[in-house]
């Protein structure tokens, strides 16, 4: 294959074992992040999305506030073993890319285009998946491994609290990323002919 951009596709995988070694520096991810915003495609050019972006000890407080709001829920310390060391994984990266989408940009397109109002909230769904994949592609190029979480709604009013977060930004997903420290799974396939259908 010849087409990076479909080489980069290809080889994005999910990274569990994730370090705080630095990679790249800070402000290459951080600019990664925010090319990724200003270019990935949104419906009727709304720019909807939004990202609040951790490094360190700011990535750490996200994950301890995750580990004992899952603990408030789960109770039994026998039960939350598997769960403590998911959160412990996700501790351990260089930082933590948070992903929302601004309700009230929605809202406004849903008012100023009523026949579409139900659909909004779809394509801004569609919006922030694309970006999500951007920011993942992106982050792995780099040499970086990262995963995709989502612990919203659990987590979404201790977010708002410690980050300051805006009322109208709504928690789409979290993604803890680092150093890979251990291979990704073998990736499995369903057959391609099952899913997808040609017509000439």
């Amino acid at each position: 294959m010849t087409n990076t951009f479909l080489s980069a596709v290809k080889n994005r995988r999910s990274y569990y074992g994730i370090s705080n070694e630095q990679v790249i520096s800070e402000q290459q991810i951080q600019e990664i992040v925010e090319e990724a915003v200003k270019h990935s495609p949104s419906s009727f050019n709304s720019q909807s999305a939004r990202v609040v972006l951790l490094f360190n000890e700011q990535s750490n407080k996200f994950w301890d506030l995750t580990t004992e709001t899952l603990r408030g829920i789960v109770g039994d310390d026998e039960k939350f073993q598997a769960t403590a060391q998911k959160m412990a994984s996700f501790r351990s990266g260089s930082g933590t890319v948070l992903f929302f989408e601004d309700s009230a940009v929605v809202e406004g397109l849903q008012k100023q285009f009523p026949s579409y109002a139900d659909n909004f909230p779809i394509w801004s769904g569609h919006s922030s998946g694309m970006l999500q994949f951007v920011v993942w592609t992106a982050l792995e190029q780099e040499g970086l491994g990262a995963t995709l979480q989502h612990y919203n709604p659990i987590v979404d009013a201790a977010v708002a609290k410690e980050w300051n977060v805006p009322e109208s930004w709504k928690l789409v997903a979290q993604m803890p990323f680092g150093k890979p420290t251990a291979e990704p799974g073998e990736k499995q396939f369903q057959p391609i002919e099952e899913r997808v259908k040609v017509f000439k």
